[in-house]
């Protein structure tokens, strides 16, 4: 079983990293093109309706829509993969393996909510709460992989299992945050299909497309709920079967098959239609205001402060102990690598100002910003660790 998640591990930073790399490159394409003549022929293709739609049945978006609400769904189809494949056999399988990245995730969403609550308390945004909370588990988990052996491989998996229980954080709160008014009937049906997946997984079908293209309707029904489209993704990963052994599993074919499309085609997608930010004068001054302060705080201050609190705390209190070769000092810069919100933020503040386009590109701006600070100074940190570490180690 430990080759086995070894393997996976390998395969989902060697990924991950490239992955980051690639996301950079269409985030700098982005503020180009927004900022370049191509600017407002790239909001029209983004605009543009494709689809099928008619009394019975509608399916006709923009194309921004099918990537944010549509593609969306199958990276987070992926986040549900992990998060169970982790949860049955990997750094989450038990309580004692799980309650360090569990306790470090807690503080990571929670501080980081409180600072932005706290600047931003009875304003027009204060709905944006959940923005700093996120951790880009791709962009994260980049810089550490471009650290190489300069950080425990133990580390990297904590990094790995804490962006895992964010991400899941994340779920939660846009299910239940940042839905619109609820269809109970639609809710219905897709809950109709989830039971029968359950069901299916019960009586050992094992084939992925017959959970795959169910899949579909429970994202078309939650669509259409009120409940955001995305959360399909995290159902339908839940009910695929897998096991605890070295067997290959459904789950395992399915997330095998995911982690090259997601971090090569969908997150990149994602980047490139959703920072095509246009600099205009006082944007930059945006940053010192309650919704700037508030997500870059909440990013810079919030997720390290939060993770290595509430990680000090468990291991204080006898309720988990570090990772192997770890020392506080490392976790102090995992927390900084933390705050490298990134999409998952962004995704969250589209969510949270739909009708507001201006606030949500400031907001966008201060994620940008608090991201490429927090992984500038988590690289740094983690990096001059490594070294004082060396020279320790030389001495003794």
């Amino acid at each position: 079983m430990k080759e086995k998640l070894y393997k996976l591990f390998q395969t989902f930073f060697r990924s991950g990293s490239v992955g980051g790399i690639v996301l950079i490159l269409c985030v700098l394409a982005s503020l180009v093109i927004a900022n370049s003549p191509s600017g407002a022929p790239f909001e029209n293709l983004l605009s543009t309706e494709i689809g099928y739609a008619n009394s019975g049945l509608h399916l006709k978006y923009s194309v921004l829509i099918w990537i944010n609400d549509g593609l969306m769904a199958i990276f987070f189809l992926m986040v549900g993969l992990e998060i169970k494949r982790e949860l049955i056999e990997g750094e989450l399988s038990s309580l004692k393996k799980a309650a360090l990245p569990i306790f470090a995730a807690l503080g990571g969403v929670l501080v980081p909510a409180l600072i932005y609550f706290a600047f931003n308390q009875g304003t027009r945004v204060a709905g944006g709460w959940g923005i700093p909370m996120a951790t880009d588990i791709a962009f994260a988990l980049a810089v550490v992989t471009l650290l190489g052996n300069r950080v425990p491989a133990s580390l990297k998996i904590f990094l790995a299992a804490l962006a895992i229980v964010d991400d899941l954080a994340a779920i939660v709160v846009i299910a239940l945050f940042y839905s619109t008014d609820l269809h109970f009937a639609y809710l219905a049906y897709a809950a109709a299909v989830f039971l029968g997946l359950l069901i299916m997984n019960w009586r050992g079908v094992t084939r992925p497309v017959f959970y795959l293209v169910p899949g579909l309707l429970i994202w078309y029904f939650i669509h259409h709920s009120g409940i955001h489209a995305t959360i399909a993704g995290v159902l339908t990963a839940f009910t695929l079967p897998t096991t605890e052994d070295d067997t290959p599993s459904t789950l395992e074919r399915v997330e095998h098959a995911l982690i090259k499309p997601v971090n090569f085609i969908i997150m990149p997608l994602f980047a490139l239609v959703n920072t095509n930010i246009r600099f205009e004068p006082g944007m930059v001054d945006g940053l010192t205001t309650t919704l700037g302060m508030g997500i870059v705080l909440g990013l810079l201050v919030g997720k390290p402060l939060g993770i290595s609190l509430f990680s000090w705390l468990s291991v204080k209190g006898g309720l988990c102990v570090l990772p192997a070769g770890g020392r506080w000092p490392h976790l102090i810069g995992l927390g900084i690598l933390g705050g490298i919100g990134f999409t998952m933020s962004i995704f969250i503040a589209l969510l949270s100002f739909p009708d507001q386009p201006a606030v949500a590109a400031k907001a966008k701006f201060a994620i940008l910003t608090g991201s490429v600070l927090a992984g500038t100074l988590g690289y740094a940190f983690l990096n001059a660790i490594s070294k004082k570490q060396g020279v320790t180690d030389e001495i003794g």
